[in-house]
């Protein structure tokens, strides 16, 4: 037998030492002791010195370690949210990867006419029917920003699309407080009760800090009713390097790392034991043009190097990945998307969201999450990694075969192939001549084909029965006053 043997059954990957996460834990902690955040809610704001926290002018509350260190002690490390159809499919811990879409997005590329528009509610309808029947997406967040309801109350309705287009897990955001408290109603009209939701959560909040170090009323609305419910947090800051952070990479995740550990201790305070997700969209603002960049290195790297704090911290991680700068679905998408799947994947992030984002995030494309739940497939093979054992080595099959043999007709070729070899279903492989035979398509041909032939067949399971959709039709209808 062999002895002091190491496998690697996947591949494996980091951006930061443990000494370095704790360099950066350390900063955060000065930043937090030293320097403070702004709390633009009062009850949040009384929390927090009643917690410990210390302020002179009731607005800047310095917050001590040891009222972080509390917080991580009772954050759960491990967090599980299921689809309509009670599938506890999303299980957020360490390295276990999940995919989705990211939200709210004002303007939506038209699968039918190619041209770019406002997202109607319909499109975000189209977009979850989309990710419900692509197998390598997992969750789903609007993909859009609804332009055709009420605007003081677009959230429900946006969620209602979500609801009517897909079962898988959802993340919703919400326009304050109470349009989380709506939405929360809503679910529990589909789950059947507040109870069906704590054993299930059916989405996590997404919430946001105003980087650097300013916590919206709106904001912690949302952390501290979510608290209460038992909501699962995804609580992201935004920093953009050289914009709303330092322009150094360790510079952004201590400022932005003091972000999420303020809302971090807010939820814990409010509620001990709250799910929080950490991490966010940190990145670089690009000095020529000055865009919140989407498909920069930097974004990469920073939220690689999120990932092996958030495992650290012990604490599941938002993160992104499958989006770009590229104003269309093209080349250049396709490129940042492919890289950035593979980073996210190799960093062991769990919720990995922006998947189809098109613009620097401004654009909602159907077609770019065909190709990224293609490349997603295609990760997923490479981080299997390459497995070694007496079956894999296959040194019998050589003897077997023969020098100058061929393995197509042996039986350990028949038994193995699909497991080892990756067969995609959009890209093309095909010799030339059949290529040209079967019309000569090009990627973004095939995509939208598959988007198209998703719309005109495919239904989630459960479908959301009429009498339900009715209700929550009124429900929206009763708030917005019609």
């Amino acid at each position: 037998m062999r002895v002091n043997y190491q496998e690697n059954v996947t591949l494996q990957f980091r951006v930061l030492s443990d000494d370095q996460i704790e360099e950066i834990l350390s900063a955060s902690m000065e930043i937090l002791e030293r320097i403070g955040v702004k709390i633009e809610n009062e009850e949040g704001f009384q929390l927090l010195v009643d917690g410990g926290a210390s302020s002179a002018d009731g607005k800047v509350v310095k917050i001590p370690s040891f009222m972080v260190k509390g917080a991580l002690a009772t954050a759960p490390g491990r967090i599980v949210l299921a689809g309509r159809n009670g599938r506890r499919g999303l299980v957020l811990e360490k390295d276990r990867i999940h995919f989705g879409t990211g939200s709210d997005l004002p303007f939506f590329m038209d699968p039918e006419t190619g041209q770019r528009r406002r997202t109607l509610f319909d499109d975000v309808v189209a977009a979850a029917k989309v990710v419900d029947a692509l197998p390598n997406l997992d969750f789903f967040m609007s993909h859009g920003l609804v332009s055709d309801v009420p605007e003081a109350h677009y959230d429900r309705h946006q969620f209602l699309a979500m609801l009517m287009g897909t079962a898988k897990p959802y993340v919703i955001t919400a326009v304050d407080g109470q349009g989380l408290q709506d939405q929360y109603d809503m679910a529990c009209l589909v789950l059947g009760g507040e109870r069906e939701f704590r054993q299930n959560p059916l989405f996590g909040i997404y919430a946001e800090p105003i980087s650097p170090l300013v916590h919206s009323k709106t904001a912690l609305e949302k952390v501290l009713i979510a608290a209460k419910h038992r909501i699962p947090v995804v609580y992201v800051p935004a920093p953009s390097a050289g914009g709303t952070a330092p322009v150094t990479m360790a510079g952004v995740l201590a400022g932005g790392l003091a972000d999420t550990l303020a809302g971090l201790v807010l939820s814990q305070l409010k509620n001990p034991g709250t799910g929080f997700v950490m991490g966010g969209v940190f990145t670089s603002l690009d000095m020529r043009t000055m865009v919140f960049t989407y498909g920069s290195p930097e974004l990469l790297l920073l939220d690689a190097a999120l990932s092996d704090i958030a495992k650290y911290l012990k604490i599941p991680v938002f993160s992104t990945s499958g989006c770009t700068d590229s104003k269309v679905f093209d080349q250049q998408a396709a490129l940042e998307a492919g890289l950035s799947i593979l980073m996210a994947a190799l960093s062991g992030a769990n919720l990995i969201h922006d998947n189809g984002y098109i613009e620097s995030g401004l654009t909602g494309s159907l077609e770019m999450l065909v190709l990224v739940d293609e490349a997603v497939s295609l990760v997923k093979r490479m981080m299997q990694g390459v497995r070694v054992n007496r079956e894999s080595l296959a040194v019998d099959v050589i003897e077997r075969t023969g020098i100058g043999g061929q393995y197509l007709q042996d039986e350990h070729t028949l038994e193995h192939f699909k497991e080892e070899i990756w067969s995609p279903k959009v890209l093309d492989r095909q010799v030339h001549d059949s290529w040209e035979k079967g019309g000569a398509k090009t990627m973004g041909e095939r995509c939208r084909e598959r988007v198209i032939d998703i719309l005109q067949s495919h239904q989630p399971e459960p479908v959301l029965d009429e009498k339900t959709v009715k209700e929550l039709k009124n429900f929206c209808r009763k708030i917005d006053g019609t």
